[in-house]
């Protein structure tokens, strides 16, 4: 059986010179693939107390569902502005050029609920720090994150503040 890092396509070059990249949809084409990644994260968080699974759009879609189907817990979506149709409460973040804004329901997360996040990859640190400080503005505690790829070079972790991160892939570059 193949390990997951050879599901992995890496294409140098791209987006620019110098850069990387490393493409997930090799991983989800694959049927073999998938699952030895979804089986994966699984086990990195089978000894984690949570209540509830949070993904982003839009890999954390692909990644999360499975895993609060086989944890039987609900799957919780957080969303670029203007997708979700009910009140929701969003957090802006910074992006390398300019801003962005994440959305999820008011009622999505109860007060004292344990969050596992997931999502496909962890770089900067930007979009999952504001994960988490959306999941605490309702009243949540971001027990862990779990992905699937961090690219351990661009110190995304020290922007968890805390939160137990786990990686099925670790590349040291960027």
């Amino acid at each position: 059986m193949k390990k997951l890092e050879e599901y992995v396509r890496s294409i140098p070059d791209f987006p620019e010179e110098g850069i990387i990249f490393r493409d997930v949809t090799s991983v989800l084409q694959d049927a073999d693939g998938l699952h030895l990644a979804i089986d994966t994260m699984n086990d990195l968080i089978k000894d984690a107390d949570f209540d509830v699974v949070v993904g982003p759009e839009s890999r954390g879609f692909i990644f999360g569902t499975p895993i609060a189907y086989i944890n039987k817990k609900p799957f919780v979506l957080i969303r670029k502005k203007g997708k979700l149709p009910c009140e929701t409460v969003s957090k802006d973040y910074a992006l390398e050029y300019g801003t962005a804004t994440i959305e999820m329901h008011k009622d999505s997360i109860k007060p004292g609920q344990k969050v596992m996040i997931v999502d496909d990859l962890i770089a900067t640190g930007g979009t999952t720090e504001a994960m988490i400080e959306l999941v605490e503005s309702l009243g949540g505690k971001v027990v862990g994150v779990v992905v699937l790829m961090e690219l351990a070079g661009l110190n995304g972790r020290e922007k968890l503040h805390g939160v137990p991160l786990y990686s099925a892939i670790t590349y040291e570059g960027k």
